[in-house]
């Protein structure tokens, strides 16, 4: 394998805003590469050889073995670790508003709103972070990257 890559910017590739992106690391380059829906269909509609180097880049993720798949919301599963979020609070209010709030229906957006309006959202995230830092970890060392 190549150069250690940065966990910070994995765990950037891993946080992506729509289920439907996929973030490839080469893994001897410690280039990410993101894919979203366009550019897959851009892709697969094989623009040919005028293709525009991010495309080229895109196609060569999606294409090469040399590229491997990021952690997705599948693998990364946030309802966890929200949950986990929850569980981990002392405070029995607080612990018992937080996990009310993952359950039924809108569960993502209650949570939200519940760590906001109990003061707790800035500890929300720092446990989020520390989450995708551990996925991110495990990940690469269980596909022998090395990282920073």
């Amino acid at each position: 394998m190549g150069l250690p890559v940065s966990i910070r910017e994995v765990v950037e590739a891993m946080d992506l805003p729509n289920t439907e992106w996929h973030s490839y690391l080469n893994a001897d380059t410690g280039e990410i590469v993101t894919v979203t829906d366009e550019d897959q269909q851009l892709v697969e509609a094989d623009e040919g050889p005028e293709e525009l180097p991010e495309q080229q880049r895109v196609h060569e993720a999606l294409e090469s073995d040399r590229f491997l798949e990021l952690p997705g919301s599948f693998e990364i599963h946030e309802w966890s670790i929200m949950e986990a979020f929850g569980s981990s609070l002392e405070d029995a209010r607080l612990r018992g508003e937080v996990l009310d709030a993952l359950r039924g229906r809108g569960a993502f957006r209650m949570f939200r709103s519940t760590v906001r309006r109990l003061g707790i959202e800035n500890d929300w995230y720092r446990y989020r972070e520390s989450a995708f830092e551990r996925i991110a970890r495990e990940w690469l060392e269980a596909n022998g990257v090395p990282y920073r």
